[in-house]
């Protein structure tokens, strides 16, 4: 299949702000040979501008004329490339007909979504025929979910370093991730978040009505969230505050396909918030935020607020920043890990998005043989954490101790 592409990768919604990002990463790539790769859009002009704007040692990408309203348009993109990575939402509202031709013309694909309402749509839409088809539909490769699905993953591993082999595969594992972020957000983020409070109890009465006929993606072994609560964390130094966004759904979509997260596996998801003024602040701020998101006036004067396609400046996003901490214990084995970086909106979304896309070219070998709708760390798992750490994002284990592995002796003792 991929040699009969005539481009590795096309990058859909090129003239946005975070796609002319990712075509900028793009363009500058260290790639074993010649990108052949196009930005497309609905605008020429548009699309010819940021082609002007970039500086590479690629060749010039191609431009692709694509309109998620021209279903023709988009299986003509999709049968064209390898890859295609998406930038376009609010996704539930533009994302499925690019999604639908890449599983009809066997276009693997890439977006940010952070909207678990579109990936369960995805999942119980197209699922079966991607699998079949052996494509990978792999949402959120962003800031939403990459940090937080390769840091449960990662955190997995340094679990199981510690554990026998006696222990591995068969202790159970809890995780629970603390994010720490400085940074603006985009138009499109802000429409996404706005959209998806709007339809928060619709959404939820439709999970729970349908949750049963969902496809099950993986072992059936025992898969949970951790109780929600607020509490201060002393192994942090903050207030733990539950964050009601996609990427717990995804580190558990994970959990369910990948063996090393044990027969009972639980994650908790939370903001690490230092000051408890600044908790009851942004607890009053999200409330009011949905309670207006509910009503179609008012929901209107939220969007206005932000326009789609705006992002902040370049001089925020140098200074935006990162953190997630994740706590993993299985059995007597305690680690601590982080994940750190740049910019999260923009900057590393737009690196992590790329670099996603470019595993999916470049280390197709080396991937899990494991297709369909799928979270980025059962679709790529160690492959897209040697390139991320390449980039300067950090993985790193950061326990205060090092825990040699224990011996079979050890660990029969231990059960006894």
């Amino acid at each position: 299949m991929p040699d009969q592409k005539q481009y590795d990768v096309v990058l859909f919604g090129a003239s946005g702000f975070t796609g002319a990002l990712v075509a900028s990463y793009l363009a500058s790539a260290r790639v074993p040979r010649p990108l052949r790769w196009a930005l497309a859009g609905r605008s020429r002009d548009k699309l010819e501008s940021v082609r002007a704007s970039l500086i590479s040692p690629q060749s010039a990408p191609d431009l692709v004329i694509a309109d998620v309203n021209d279903e023709v348009s988009l299986q003509a993109m999709a049968k064209s490339a390898q890859v295609v990575i998406t930038t376009v939402g609010p996704y539930l509202q533009f994302g499925e007909p690019l999604l639908k031709a890449c599983v009809e013309m066997g276009a693997d694909y890439v977006d940010l979504t952070g909207e678990p309402e579109f990936v369960d749509n995805m999942l119980e839409r197209y699922h079966a025929d991607a699998e079949a088809k052996k494509v990978r539909i792999v949402n959120s490769c962003g800031f939403d979910s990459i940090p937080h699905d390769l840091g449960a993953y990662f955190t997995v591993k340094a679990l199981e370093r510690r554990m026998s082999s006696l222990e591995r595969g068969r202790t159970p594992i809890k995780i629970e991730g603390f994010v720490r972020a400085g940074g603006g957000m985009s138009g499109g983020t802000w429409h996404s978040a706005v959209n998806a409070m709007g339809r928060f109890r619709a959404y939820t009465n439709e999970r729970k009505q349908r949750s049963s006929q969902l496809p099950i993606v993986g072992e059936e072994r025992k898969v949970r969230e951790v109780p929600p609560r607020i509490s201060f964390q002393k192994e942090i130094g903050a207030w733990a505050v539950p964050m009601p966004t996609i990427d717990p759904l995804v580190v558990r979509r994970s959990a369910r396909l990948l063996p090393a997260y044990g027969p009972d596996f639980q994650y908790g998801h939370y903001m690490a918030i230092r000051r408890l003024p600044t908790v009851l602040g942004i607890l009053a701020g999200v409330g009011c935020m949905f309670a207006l998101a509910q009503l179609g006036p008012t929901r209107k004067l939220l969007l206005k607020l932000r326009a789609q396609g705006d992002g902040p400046d370049q001089a925020t996003r140098e200074k935006s920043w990162f953190k997630v901490t994740l706590l993993g214990e299985a059995g007597r084995h305690k680690v601590r890990c982080e994940v750190r970086g740049g910019d999260p909106g923009y900057g590393e979304t737009s690196k992590m998005l790329a670099e996603s896309a470019l595993a999916l070219v470049f280390d197709r070998d080396r991937l899990p043989a494991c297709y369909g709708v799928v979270p980025t760390a059962a679709a790529m798992g160690d492959v897209l954490l040697e390139r991320l750490r390449a980039t300067g994002i950090t993985f790193e284990e950061t326990s205060d101790d090092a825990a040699a592995p224990v011996t079979v002796k050890q660990a029969e003792h231990l059960a006894n």
